[in-house]
């Protein structure tokens, strides 16, 4: 007869997380090179923008709140996370291959927050470091934690959006463009209710509700500011996150994009 065999000692094997699995697969694969190049090329923008505060005939603090609110917040954050944004899932739909994601048993919500999680630590080494850079760039390090902040929350809310718009249509960057300079530069300034739901909008009235003694032309009436403007913009991600849950449940893939 033969001898029963000792079961193994040790640890027990257990399955990677899927979420785990998910992030690391952003991380290796939503992020080659060239998208590398996309997102720090506007991130070099915004330490521009500190360096031509200097040019601004005002204190130094002031020349950065207003060369911020325009440039930082108004073009590089949005338009460096569009690119984490399109590239966390708008790119792989288009390519073909997000199939192998979407048909794997993992469920959508953690395929949603897996993107969404790592596109936004992408966000915050790259995006809201160089906020604060600039403002240290122009002199004035007394707002570079409020840039800090205001530029992190600013484009993690943005990931989420962009998530959405693309489980949403293939044309991710064209839609998302349309989204930040048509409706939220556009409308938004001319609404105070779409201001108000707008991360462009709302992470500069985080910036400008924690310096101290910001331009009087930057506050903005009608909109939260500060602390308030980041709870805003936390519900802003979470009800993005929602809804591309329940598109994400309801996607119909058929290949890749011509």
């Amino acid at each position: 007869m033969n001898a029963p065999v000792a079961p193994a000692v040790g640890r027990p094997w257990r399955p990677r997380p899927r979420l785990l699995a998910i992030l690391a697969y952003t991380w290796r694969s939503c992020f080659p090179p060239k998208r590398w190049a996309a997102i720090l090329l506007p991130c070099a923008g915004a330490m521009l923008f500190g360096l031509l505060s200097h040019a601004v005939n005002n204190t130094r603090d002031h020349a950065f709140a207003n060369v911020a609110a325009e440039g930082i917040f108004g073009l590089v954050v949005p338009i460096a996370a569009l690119v984490i944004g399109d590239s966390v899932l708008g790119a792989e739909i288009r390519a073909g291959s997000f199939h192998f994601t979407w048909l794997s048993p993992t469920p959508t919500w953690q395929i949603v927050l897996g993107r969404w999680i790592g596109g936004s630590l992408v966000a915050l080494v790259t995006i809201a470091p160089s906020a604060a850079l600039a403002a240290f760039i122009a002199d004035s390090p007394s707002s570079a934690g409020p840039a800090f902040l205001a530029a992190a929350v600013g484009s993690t809310s943005y990931v989420a959006i962009f998530i959405l718009i693309g489980s949403i249509t293939r044309r991710t960057a064209v839609w998302s463009l349309a989204f930040v300079f048509l409706v939220e530069r556009l409308l938004g300034a001319a609404l105070t209710g779409i201001a108000q739901l707008s991360p462009t909008w709302e992470s500069r009235a985080i910036f400008v509700g924690l310096v101290n003694d910001p331009p009087s032309r930057l506050v903005r009436a009608g909109i939260p500011d500060g602390g308030a403007a980041v709870v805003r913009l936390l519900i802003v991600t979470v009800v993005a996150f929602a809804l591309a849950d329940w598109r994400m449940r309801r996607l119909r893939l058929s290949g890749a994009a011509d």
